[in-house]
């Protein structure tokens, strides 16, 4: 592509975008940027593994043994393809505790975990 073609295409995108008012912008924007992640999420949710999700865990400052428990109980509920992280974020948000709290509450209760998807 030329300079000049490359400018010229831009001068379309501008015109066009120039006509949207600032809400219209902020929906496009939104739009575009779930359209960005989509590959990424999907990504995430085929190629991650229970050791992946154990030192995503650990880095969010869980103990190693409590790790082990939360993954194993995140796997057997079907959620790993969530990412254990947010799991226990989501978990922790519900039930107004530290991540740390959380994951002891995955551990031991594992019932806690039903429904925290749904919307």
């Amino acid at each position: 592509m030329t300079d000049t073609e490359r400018i010229k295409k831009f001068e379309e995108r501008r015109a066009a975008l120039r006509a949207l008012t600032d809400d219209q912008l902020k929906a496009r924007f939104w739009d575009l940027c779930q359209k960005v992640v989509e590959p990424l999420v999907e990504l995430a949710r085929t190629h991650t593994s229970p050791s992946i999700e154990r030192a995503v865990l650990l880095r969010m400052g869980i103990d190693s043994v409590t790790t082990k428990g939360v993954v194993s109980r995140v796997q057997e509920a079907g959620l790993l393809g969530k990412g254990a992280g947010h799991v226990v974020l989501k978990v922790s948000e519900k039930y107004k505790t530290d991540l740390r709290g959380a994951a002891r509450k995955i551990v031991d209760d594992p019932a806690c975990l039903n429904g925290l998807f749904r919307r």
